[in-house]
């Protein structure tokens, strides 16, 4: 199968005793066969409709009930899915998805052109879609036949293949009322939702009607809600997790338990959000003081205890429209932070760093800005995403696990209308034509690389963004499961097999 990553390694779950004919296994497993399954320790799903969910994380979650029209593979390209194929028009603003034959979803509804039109319909309309914004540059979509899907553009985008997979396009069954897909998704995944209990756990098992059926080898998966990260290292050595995500803090005790430590790539990258729209941000020179008061190596140091890295940009070093000719434009000097406050006039200045939780990032900006003369109050708001995206905040904190699409990303942090921008609808000089002609580049261009860096270059002229590290996604396991496909911010079902 074209541009698939497929890995033919051995997943083992651990059932309690174990053994065949073990009475009784961790998390309600099925007791009298030892089928495969996999038992997950994870911050359950608050949402299972794709559209309503918003959640990059959780995206990898919703990738076992939910398939996508395209993915991606380890070098973060394209690749078939739902979709066996793509054509542009010559002009390059039309893109048809030719979809697989007898596609069906895991209530039986065909999944055709119609039901793909349906649901990217629905995203861009409903009223509480997260991701409408994502697809601005779509006009229009239609069905040709059953298998060809066309989706008319507002504008010349080739990006659109890489827009369409896990994080937005996990296409769900248009029979089912989307008020019922939080409790009971229906999708084309590899697996199907049979128990699904909040706060506790999710039981899924494996969709027969899966396209790429044959190489899902694991039969049962086991959602069960994440404990206490101190205590996961001991849930894995018992056998009542296989798989767990892990904090960086665990990273030691993990290892030396002679578990596995997943360092999986990402595009993961967080930031300091500031609103230029309110004082004292609306003055440029105290913005720079920012920057320049921010020494990011703390954060790698303190945060992800050495395994992140130091990034000043909404991607990590090394990828793809990572600009190399931008890093560091702002380095850490705090005499520098402190002139520059001066020259503002800007005395005795306070603000307050509204955050959803407590954490080490808020407090080493706490600490970090109260050096140079800007003293920050901490305030934790459980609803803090109410005002963030109302953009009613003039400090705080953000970090995202990425998009597919580089493009994708940075209009969501940099354009006038991105949904982390805090400071819309500003946005800086140059960006909207550097975005324009990254978007008007096709991938296999020449100069695809050059143009996505440009854009990345004209979005760092942003006064609201003040990027700090990267980390790259972290999961604990069992010896006995095997190696993940190293997918950037995705997990791959296919090829994973359990034996006894």
């Amino acid at each position: 199968m074209t541009g698939r990553a497929l890995f033919r390694t051995r997943v083992v779950s651990v059932l309690g005793s174990l053994l065949l004919g073990s009475a009784g296994c961790a998390g309600g497993a099925a007791a009298a066969d030892a089928v495969p399954t996999l038992r997950w320790a994870v911050t359950l799903p608050a949402h299972w409709d794709p559209v309503v969910s918003g959640s990059g994380a959780q995206f990898r979650i919703l990738s076992l009930a939910y398939a996508s029209l395209t993915e991606i593979d380890e070098k973060g390209e394209a690749v078939p899915s739902l979709a066996e194929s793509w054509t542009y028009n010559d002009a390059g603003d039309q893109v048809t998805f030719h979809l697989r034959p007898n596609l069906t979803f895991s209530d039986g509804t065909p999944l055709n052109a119609a039901a793909v039109r349906a649901y990217l319909e629905r995203a861009k309309t409903q009223k509480d879609s997260a991701l409408f914004g994502d697809l601005t540059s779509i006009e229009s979509v239609s069905a040709r036949g059953d298998l060809d899907v066309v989706v008319d553009l507002t504008q010349v985008d080739y990006q659109i293949p890489l827009l369409l997979g896990e994080r937005v396009a996990q296409i769900s069954s248009p029979a089912v009322d989307p008020a019922a897909l939080d409790r009971s998704p229906v999708g084309a995944g590899p697996f199907t939702v049979v128990e699904n209990v909040p706060g506790s756990h999710v039981y899924l098992e494996k969709n027969a009607g899966y396209w790429d059926a044959a190489n899902i080898h694991i039969e049962r998966v086991e959602l069960l809600a994440e404990p206490d990260p101190a205590t996961i290292v001991s849930g894995l050595q018992t056998g009542v997790y296989d798989l767990a995500n892990v904090v960086p803090a665990q990273v030691r005790a993990a290892e030396a338990a002679k578990l596995d430590v997943v360092v999986q790539p990402g595009f993961n990258a967080s930031n300091i959000s500031i609103n230029v729209n309110k004082a004292p941000f609306d003055d440029p020179r105290v913005v720079d003081a920012v920057r320049h008061a921010i020494n990011r190596q703390e954060f790698v140091d303190k945060v992800t205890f050495g395994i992140g890295k130091v990034t000043d940009q909404p991607f990590p070093p090394g990828y793809l429209a990572y600009d190399d000719a931008s890093a560091n434009a702002y380095p850490y000097d705090p005499a520098k932070a402190k002139a520059l406050l001066a020259e503002a006039g800007a005395v005795n200045v306070a603000v307050d760093l509204v955050i959803p939780a407590q954490s080490t990032a808020a407090e080493i900006i706490q600490a970090q800005l109260g050096a140079v003369g800007i003293t920050v109050t901490i305030k934790v708001d459980p609803n803090w995403a109410t005002p963030f995206f109302a953009k009613d905040l003039a400090l705080s904190v953000y970090g995202t696990t990425g998009r597919e699409s580089p493009v994708q990303t940075l209009t969501a942090h940099f354009g006038p209308d991105g949904p982390l921008n805090l400071s819309t609808p500003y946005q800086p000089a140059g960006f909207e034509e550097a975005v324009r002609k990254a978007r008007q580049t096709p991938l296999d261009s020449p100069d695809y690389q050059g143009n996505l860096r440009a854009a990345t270059r004209a979005g760092l002229g942003s006064r609201a963004l003040v990027f700090t590290y990267s980390q790259p996604n972290l999961f604990v396991k069992s010896p006995k499961v095997s190696d993940i496909a190293p997918i950037p911010g995705q997990i791959h079902w296919t090829g994973l097999t359990v034996t006894p």
